[in-house]
């Protein structure tokens, strides 16, 4: 008997440790076996550890916005075109600023192209100094050295106005830099192409709905509003195409593209807040709102109004137009506008027999 409950004893030890062995084994096979039954699980092979880009565009990367010295950074971005990307999910990173310190650039989780595509880094911080300030960034195995000029608090822009430009006529205008580019501070003047060519001065407003060359007129047709405001002219005037590829700007300089407008008011924050950036502040020349005028670009935008293609003239006081030399559409062109009322800039397609004000870019 003695004999016989021993073995039975140990024959039930053995049975226990069977099904704790074989319960150990099925969990490990349950957890190491993937769940195929359903079509929307994660891709989780597309982790940070395998992002790959064939490269950078260094020199190619669009700064967005100011950085000034001292001030809380606002809507300034980097943005940067990588080539060769491989499709997978990248995490947030950040890199701080050498140079002038105090800022961090800001890259969001996302994923990348297959191929081509864009990297938009948000700068963010207070800059302590005024000089540059340098982002080394790193992605998918390539680097890159993102520099951003930061102004001083005192010089926006860095060189104040520069030297007086003279048209054909003997007008005299302030010029200023802005970023990359040198515009001039006030509106054109000339009756004349800068090969001493007249421009007609067409007075009969019932004209110029029917103009297909280029011509000038005074607001309201009063010279007093020259000074200020500076003359008005039709799209035929400062396209080269139809004026005899004449150019209405002092030799050096020329109207502006569409492109090259753009190229200004992203330097100045974007469509949004550049206009108050570009707008003679107070109200001597403006209406009495004139909202967020601030003039810190120093360029100085005046509302010398329009003369519309039905020959009246309207809005001075409270608007300013300027002409690019972009065609928009057949019997239209590319524009900008600003308002007594924003502290943004419109962009659109104006009529070519309108009348409106001229700025001129140094080339």
């Amino acid at each position: 008997m003695l004999l016989r409950a021993f073995k039975m004893k140990k024959m039930k030890k053995l049975f226990i440790a069977f099904v704790l062995t074989s319960a150990l084994f099925s969990c490990k096979k349950e957890t190491t076996t993937p769940n195929t039954s359903s079509n929307n699980t994660t891709d989780t092979t597309k982790t940070s550890n395998d992002v790959s880009i064939s490269g950078f565009d260094c020199a190619g990367v669009k700064i967005v916005g100011t950085l000034t010295k001292d001030k809380v950074a606002s809507n300034v971005t980097a943005t940067i075109t990588y080539t060769g990307g491989n499709g997978k999910i990248y995490p947030m990173n950040s890199h701080t600023s050498t140079g002038v310190i105090g800022l961090t650039a800001t890259l969001q989780a996302g994923t990348l192209a297959n191929g081509e595509g864009t990297l938009v880094y948000t700068i963010s911080g207070t800059p302590t100094s005024s000089d540059t300030a340098n982002f080394a960034i790193t992605l998918g195995g390539k680097s890159c050295l993102i520099s951003v000029k930061v102004e001083d608090v005192s010089q926006n822009p860095t060189s104040g106005y520069g030297p007086n430009i003279t048209d054909i006529d003997g007008n005299t205008y302030k010029t200023v830099t802005i970023g990359t580019q040198t515009w001039m501070a006030e509106n054109l003047k000339t009756a004349k192409y800068n090969d001493g060519t007249v421009i007609p001065n067409i007075t009969d407003k019932t004209l110029w709905p029917n103009l297909t060359t280029g011509a000038w007129a005074y607001y309201n047709n009063d010279a007093a509003n020259d000074a200020k405001y500076g003359k008005l002219y039709n799209w035929y005037a400062v396209s080269k195409t139809s004026n005899g590829n004449k150019n209405v700007c002092p030799t050096g300089w020329h109207v502006p593209t569409n492109a090259e407008w753009t190229v200004l008011t992203d330097y100045l924050g974007g469509e949004s807040v550049s206009g108050g950036k570009m707008k003679e502040v107070g109200t001597t020349s403006w209406n009495i709102l004139n909202t967020d005028a601030t003039n810190t670009s120093l360029f100085s935008a005046l509302p010398g109004g329009t003369r519309l293609n039905d020959g009246y003239d309207e809005v001075i006081g409270s608007q300013g137009y300027w002409w690019s030399s972009t065609e928009g559409l057949t019997n239209s062109a590319w524009c900008r506008s600003l308002g007594y009322g924003s502290g943004g800039i419109s962009i659109f397609h104006f009529i070519k027999e309108n009348g409106v004000s001229v700025r001129c870019l140094r080339d």
